[in-house]
């Protein structure tokens, strides 16, 4: 191989590399509902729900005992409010359910047990578009007399999707010094 081909193919390579890494090491962001606690009956979702932000493109895990418990997702407000799970959309039962967020607006989950649910135990996520929208001034005004605030969005991506980017980019660097040595 020529000296100006290995050039071409490194910097084809480094673009490669940079732009892999740069799409899956973006701003997707693992919510564990409940944290350690899991999603059990005596779990305060309402508290842990509050303040966060939903984006499409996130994922949220539903850790629970699959014996004892699963998640069902319905499609209107009314069912959710009920806790009518009668004709749900999904129904989640491995244990950890990891759910894909996709597509902007409102999604409802609950306890399959409506006795647990009625308690409580169920969560609505508002996903937000991936990049945030700019709010009008009016809307932050201190005129409208409102008492909340507006959160920041996690930045830190979880560590799984790091150690997938870092993994990308350093096969990337191998096979770079692989065609180096050919």
């Amino acid at each position: 191989m020529t000296m100006v081909t290995k050039m071409v193919m490194v910097m084809v390579l480094v673009f490669m590399a940079a732009s892999t890494g740069v799409k899956w090491v973006g701003a997707q962001v693992h919510h564990v509902v409940g944290g350690d606690r899991g999603w059990d009956s005596s779990f305060d979702v309402a508290s842990w729900s509050s303040g966060r932000i939903f984006r499409v493109g996130d994922k949220i895990c539903f850790p629970y005992s699959a014996a004892q418990e699963s998640i069902v997702e319905v499609k209107s407000k009314d069912e959710y409010e009920s806790c009518d799970v009668g004709n749900p959309i999904r129904m989640h039962t491995v244990g950890l359910d990891g759910i894909e967020l996709d597509g902007e607006g409102i999604r409802y989950f609950m306890s399959g047990k409506p006795e647990s649910c009625k308690k409580g135990l169920k969560l609505h996520v508002e996903l937000m578009p991936l990049q945030s929208p700019e709010f009008p001034q009016e809307t932050l005004s201190e005129s409208d007399n409102s008492d909340w605030s507006i959160a920041a969005a996690p930045t830190t991506p979880s560590p799984s999707v790091q150690l997938y980017g870092n993994f990308l980019l350093s096969s990337f660097g191998l096979l770079l010094c692989t065609c180096m040595a050919i």
